[in-house]
């Protein structure tokens, strides 16, 4: 026991050298810059830099909001670049630090390791209230400004964006962002409503390789299948945030679905050949999809701004007849106003229909 607390004292210790050495190196940074003064989330009085040149969030969905609008302001990531990613992302987000973050069951930030990148503000993804309590407890002791934004559904980007861009000096960049936005949700809401309750396809969202998780309808995670017309077969009260129910395969077959929407590949090119699911609709009619992930899942895990690219893509494939965009060359230009890179048609048509 004696042992333990030790280490634990030294660990703190390590932290509090680490903060005072941040403080004495700041302050002299701050006052020469040109500075704005702000009130963060926990009622402290701040002076930052007008245009914060680093910033941290602890968060995929706020960390990917931020690499859209200046991804050279980031100093660090949640978790590794993954290999399939590397190819649409910035080379400046490959080579940053990987400084985890609260996402996900059990994932927690090295706080050692922000210090010591020295960010200038951090900011938080403000949702659910159990872990909202175990991130304010640990970024209340830190020096550095924290503010939030919320993130629950897509209607929430379009103020998040504007927020961000005023605070972080970046306000140009962020109205751009927002205008495409909230004329994506204008555009997809105005196809929802126009699709009788009646005529509404019947979605299964499969995750897992066996395809046996889903979402229930009013779930974060499956938001994309409400807000362009559809209808989530799985109508239930979430059990946690983070979702991913268990069903049975008697369960789906019940469901019956008219579109299959698949998170993994294994699970994709696999159902086909299943005789277990042979009887489903989905499957006869073969409209079982798998969910674009470059370099951002376009509909989930973790949702972020692809979703918006996400949604003309679902809308189109549950209602072709009623929505026609051409979404290789939508899908160009999103990618060059949200992440900055050119999309050969061959390339894009790989990672729309893989």
């Amino acid at each position: 026991m004696i042992r333990k607390k030790l280490k634990y004292d030294d660990t703190k210790l390590r932290i509090l050298i680490m903060v005072l050495t941040w403080l004495l190196l700041d302050l002299s940074c701050v006052a020469s810059a040109n500075a704005q003064q702000i009130t963060d989330m926990f009622g402290r009085i701040f002076l930052i830099p007008d245009r914060p040149q680093k910033v941290y969030s602890t968060s995929p969905p706020v960390t990917n909001l931020l690499y859209a609008i200046d991804p050279e302001m980031l100093t660090g990531i949640n978790f590794p670049v993954q290999k399939i990613q590397k190819k649409y992302l910035n080379k400046i987000m490959q080579e940053l630090p990987v400084l985890g973050g609260w996402f996900g069951q059990a994932n927690t930030p090295n706080i050692e390791m922000i210090l010591k990148t020295k960010p200038d503000i951090i900011v938080i993804f403000k949702h659910n209230a159990a872990m909202s309590s175990i991130v304010d407890d640990t970024m209340r002791t830190i020096p550095i400004p924290v503010i939030y934004v919320t993130l629950n559904s897509l209607s929430d980007y379009p103020e998040a964006m504007l927020y961000l861009g005023k605070v972080l000096g970046r306000e140009t960049r962020a109205k751009k962002l927002a205008a495409y936005a909230r004329s994506t949700l204008a555009e997809i809401s105005i196809l929802s409503r126009s699709i009788p309750q009646k005529q509404r396809v019947s979605v299964y969202y499969a995750e897992g390789i066996d395809g046996l998780s889903t979402e229930c309808d009013s779930s974060l995670h499956a938001e994309l299948i409400n807000l362009v017309g559809g209808r989530n077969v799985h109508r239930c009260l979430m059990r946690s945030l983070y979702g991913m129910e268990k069903v049975s395969m008697e369960q789906v077959m019940l469901y019956n679905p008219e579109v299959i929407l698949a998170i993994e590949p294994a699970f994709y090119r696999s159902v086909f050949s299943d005789p277990r699911w042979k009887s489903i609709k989905a499957i006869k009619d073969k409209r079982v999809y798998l969910i674009p992930r470059e370099p951002f899942n376009w509909f989930d895990r973790p949702p972020s701004f692809m979703r918006f690219l996400g949604a003309k893509w679902l809308a189109n494939l549950l209602y072709p007849d009623h929505y026609k965009p051409d979404m290789i060359k939508e899908s160009q230009q999103f990618f060059r106003l949200f992440l900055g890179v050119d999309v050969s048609k061959n390339d894009m048509n790989q990672i729309i229909y893989p």
